[in-house]
């Protein structure tokens, strides 16, 4: 089965790599000449244009970032590649995007597959990301082969879009465990107890989550967009989300800088406030 791949920034290139050793053959377009020669690299069939990657591809992986993105390379691999393929956005969109183009692609005697990710870069280059998938059985058995070649698990979670709302509510999760470990680890640093350690110590107690554990490598690169469009969906459904309200105000005054100097630095600084670490018997413990 030959798969194509569209997008070879940091996340699609790992991708590529782990669907070769899969024994895929795949071909890939990405509109940055450097990306494609990365690729190659690896023994992805570049093309230097999208219509070239997608011709004889049965499986199309669209690594891309916007719902506008999504957009134009799906329609552009609708007048391309071969009917019976199926495409498969592992963006995080909106899930009415991806009914839209599922729509377009069934007319057009496609097959259609929302799977957007879980795990991040670390998932990406380790090939234990999780995909969160919507589409119908049919799509998803065909694509599954080429999804487990980079996924520690492939979920089929409903229909087409049910993919980008269990991505929504994987990173509203992730963005308030970013918001509440931030103001935990700061209390104790305020005490005089370093963060890191206390965050080894809370890794071993029911406090333990999966972003304390990975923080290291959270990035804080999109989270803006993630909790619009979670924002967006519970507005769109007249769902009430106060807490929800306030870790998107909190979530965007955070970022990887931060999270470094309060884990491994000498100070903190939260929401205007500046902290500097004291030893345990000036921090209020004495």
């Amino acid at each position: 089965m030959n798969v194509s791949l569209i997008g070879l920034g940091d996340m699609g290139h790992d991708i590529a790599r782990h669907v070769v050793a899969g024994g895929f053959t795949v071909t890939g377009f990405d509109v940055d000449p450097e990306r494609r020669n990365a690729a190659a690299a690896l023994g992805v069939d570049v093309q230097n244009t999208l219509a070239g990657a997608v011709t004889h591809a049965k499986v199309h992986i669209v690594m891309v970032a916007t719902d506008e993105q999504s957009e134009q390379v799906t329609r552009e691999i609708l007048e391309k590649g071969v009917a019976g393929s199926v495409i498969v956005i592992t963006a995080t969109n909106g899930p009415k995007t991806m009914q839209t183009l599922a729509k377009a692609c069934r007319e057009r005697g496609f097959g259609f597959v929302d799977a957007p990710v879980c795990f991040g870069r670390v998932g990406a280059r380790e090939g234990t990301l999780a995909s969160l998938c919507g589409g119908s059985d049919a799509d998803i058995e065909t694509v599954r082969p080429v999804l487990d070649c980079y996924s520690r698990a492939v979920h089929h979670i409903g229909p087409v879009g049910a993919g980008q709302i269990g991505k929504a509510c994987n990173n509203m999760m992730h963005w308030a465990h970013c918001v509440a470990n931030y103001e935990v680890l700061l209390l104790a640093k305020r005490y005089g107890i370093n963060a890191q350690r206390m965050r080894e110590v809370l890794l071993e107690c029911p406090a333990e989550n999966g972003t304390l554990r990975r923080w290291d490598s959270t990035r804080f690169t999109w989270h803006e967009k993630d909790m619009d469009l979670a924002l967006d969906m519970a507005q769109a459904g007249d769902i009430p989300m106060p807490l929800f309200g306030q870790v998107d105000q909190l979530v965007k005054r955070l970022d990887k800088d931060m999270v470094k100097e309060l884990l491994h630095g000498p100070e903190a600084d939260y929401l205007g406030w500046h902290l500097t670490a004291l030893p345990p018997e000036k921090g209020g413990l004495n």
